[in-house]
């Protein structure tokens, strides 16, 4: 597939040179909260997506994290990629090695592809509709069945939210994790769902998650015969992903509350 072998060197080229910069040294920027920053190398490896993604697509739309923006043309299916330069900014700039570059893309029937790079571990994750999830080149084993009880779920607790005035605004996320063997949180949604699709972490669970936080690893989890779902309950937005079994639990925790 021409498409996912495209979205391959975008991501490994935006990482690569991410990894570079970071090496040189760099100017950071908060935006939204203080653990919410941005650098100067999110915003060239966009750079390097887009135009070539312009250049090599140019009837597809686009949507990056640090602004770009394209409509697709009308004829053109509504094929749109989803660009994140460096996903999982905080740990990137505190050296931490849970960060990648990530690319998907959608069209009208849904995902089409991802592709996420982690250029700490060399690890290029690659898969979509009618091409099985592969790491390095080597095909996943495809996720089968499990309870929840015996898997790790990924997710995120926001500090501003634990406070005793407001932590009961977490109780669907709390009495979906309590299901869970244990909790791990990452700093990192795409390789968090690049490793719900090797099986290295049972189950994904987040709320509110941005498209270019959820498009490239979401499809590479359904790729690798896991289930994705976006749930919309009590004016909240979950997105969940992992095996069958256990997507249906977490589903059902969910909307109980």
């Amino acid at each position: 597939m021409e498409d996912l072998k495209l979205a391959g060197e975008l991501v490994r080229e935006a990482g690569e040179l991410a990894r570079r910069m970071l090496a040189e040294g760099l100017e950071t920027y908060h935006k939204t909260s203080i653990s919410d920053v941005v650098s100067d190398a999110d915003h060239a490896a966009e750079k390097l997506i887009t135009e070539r993604l312009i250049g090599e697509r140019p009837a597809d739309g686009l949507v990056g994290e640090e602004g770009a923006r394209r409509a697709a043309a009308p004829d053109n299916a509504e094929r749109t990629w989803y660009v994140d330069p460096v996903d999982g900014t905080y740990n990137f700039l505190s050296k931490l090695g849970i960060w990648c570059s990530a690319v998907g893309l959608t069209d009208s029937h849904g995902l089409l592809l991802g592709a996420i790079y982690h250029p700490v571990a060399g690890e290029l994750w690659l898969g979509g509709r009618g091409a099985p999830t592969t790491c390095n080149g080597i095909p996943v084993e495809p996720l089968s069945d499990a309870p929840l009880a015996k898997l790790s779920i990924g997710s995120y607790l926001p500090p501003s939210r634990l406070t005793a005035d407001r932590v009961a605004t977490l109780q669907p996320l709390l009495s979906a994790i309590s299901g869970a063997a244990t909790l791990r949180v990452i700093g990192s949604g795409s390789i968090e769902l690049a490793s719900v699709a090797a099986g290295r972490i049972g189950a994904s669970l987040h709320n509110q998650t941005l498209p270019w936080d959820w498009v490239p690893g979401a499809a590479i989890v359904e790729a690798a015969g896991g289930v994705t779902r976006v749930i919309e309950h009590h004016k909240e937005r979950w997105h969940v992903a992992g095996n069958r079994q256990a997507v249906e639990e977490i589903s059902a925790a969910l909307i109980q509350r």
